[in-house]
């Protein structure tokens, strides 16, 4: 009789460890296949720690988007009856929509205004285009030595080629900042005021400021309208009335978990492993059939083990696949980086100009930050973003020396690795459909 009892309890724990050991084998299998799942999946998140730079800054869709705009501008024929389908926005009774502004400095090396404007215009209806006026600032005192000012196709689809136009004394205070490479902080500044008050001048609402080295996506405009939208009605819906800008371009690598949260984070995950070991003890003692399997060791390693790694996991992923911002318009009023592409209301724009004045001296990016939180503006931003940033040779001097954490040139780093995922075909459809199946420009120009 003691060895029948013996033997139970000998076979009771055997079932028991058996249990919790088939538990732990069945979930290291599931485990290590999520593992295998989110290292391919999250390859392109900046945020996640399997990221792989060679194939998150692969510019799958840039390369194709910049073939495509190039394609638009060969094709462009450079005579009258091309300039005059090409430019839609002066003439027009109702006035365009928006001043798009784009100040280009020549780099060695590397010729971005080109891929940039045919990215901008090649995909747009005729009556798209007529909505938009274009102006292209030649940052340069001697406007030949940049090589776009010279070819036919600039002043065939630009409304307005802005040249500097001041006194001599001005001038030679330019020459001396171009001979000592000062573009960072003051003719930075001094190009971005004098191309925002241009643009101020057309009247349109709304004026996008971009900078030469991004690309547009097909389609961009119809969304850019979209938001603009959205941006007024979730304006008004706060009980506010004005709001600064609308980010088109940001870098999703500043949007990861922040180490000022980690305190948040491991209270939830401590609340959520002590909710899951209160879960188990109540199953275990409500329903008779779960107590042979709920044992002790058998929480332990749920909760102890699996629970744990799932939660490391999750964080491992990165916040952007795991937290995505949701797509449309969303509030951005930090980690936004940085003025690549950004859309003003005409309304604000004297602010700014009167701003960037009184610091003559400075970063656009941060100094519109500094302007913003003064004020306490609502700053927007459009997700998925419509511009990525494509520029390896910087207009601020040499970026060679300066490396970021995946150790990219940092103008690279600006990177929105979404971008890259977009399906040209997708992207055409979408475009197609909302614009009702009008002709796009190049057919219009190609038929002239």
């Amino acid at each position: 009789m003691l060895f029948g009892v013996f033997g139970k309890r000998t076979n009771s724990n055997l079932s028991i460890r058996s249990t919790s050991i088939y538990v732990l084998l069945v979930f290291l299998f599931l485990f290590l296949l999520a593992v295998h799942f989110v290292r391919i999946h999250c390859a392109r998140d900046p945020t996640s720690w399997f990221f792989d730079p060679a194939e998150g800054y692969r510019p799958a869709y840039s390369s194709f988007r910049t073939d495509q705009a190039n394609q638009f501008i060969d094709k462009l024929p450079l005579d009258s009856a091309a300039r005059q389908t090409s430019k839609g926005a002066n003439g027009t009774s109702q006035g365009p929509n928006l001043c798009v502004g784009i100040s280009s400095v020549p780099r060695k090396g590397a010729r971005y205004l080109r891929p940039l404007i045919g990215s901008l215009l090649g995909d747009l209806t005729e009556e798209e285009r007529e909505q938009i006026h274009l102006i292209v600032l030649i940052a340069q005192t001697d406007p030949h030595a940049h090589p776009a000012y010279s070819e036919g196709w600039l002043s065939t689809l630009a409304d307005q080629i802005l040249l500097y136009d001041f006194d001599d004394e001005q001038i030679a205070h330019l020459k001396k900042l171009e001979a000592e490479k000062g573009l960072m902080r003051e003719k930075g500044l001094f190009d971005y005021r004098y191309l925002l008050k241009a643009c101020y001048d057309v009247g349109a609402p709304y004026v996008a400021m971009l900078e030469d080295d991004t690309l547009a996506l097909d389609g961009w405009f119809h969304r850019v309208q979209k938001a603009l939208k959205t941006a007024e009605e979730k304006t008004h819906a706060k009980g506010s009335n004005k709001w600064l800008y609308l980010r088109l371009f940001y870098t999703e690598e500043f949007l990861g978990w922040n180490s000022e949260e980690w305190p948040v984070y491991l209270l939830s995950s401590v609340v959520l492993v002590t909710s899951m070991v209160v879960i188990l003890l109540s199953m275990r003692q409500h329903f008779s059939y779960t107590r042979r399997l709920l044992c002790n060791k058998t929480i332990l390693v749920i909760c102890g083990v699996c629970m744990p790694l799932c939660i490391l996991l999750f964080f491992a992923a990165g916040r952007v696949t795991v937290l995505p911002l949701p797509t449309g318009v969303n509030e951005m009023p930090a980690f936004g980086c940085c003025s690549q592409a950004l859309v003003y209301p005409q309304a604000r724009v004297p602010e700014l100009l009167a701003w960037y004045e009184s610091k003559q001296l400075g970063f656009i990016d941060m100094l519109t930050e500094e302007f913003a939180n003064r004020h306490e503006e609502t700053r927007w931003a459009l997700t998925p973003s419509v511009f990525q940033h494509v520029g390896i040779k910087s207009s601020k001097g040499s970026a060679n020396e300066q490396k970021s954490k995946h150790n990219t040139i940092v103008t690279q780093n600006l990177w929105n690795f979404a971008f890259e995922r977009n399906d040209p075909r997708s992207l055409h459809v979408e475009h197609r459909y909302i614009t009702h199946d009008q002709q796009p420009l190049l057919d219009a120009v190609d038929g002239s």
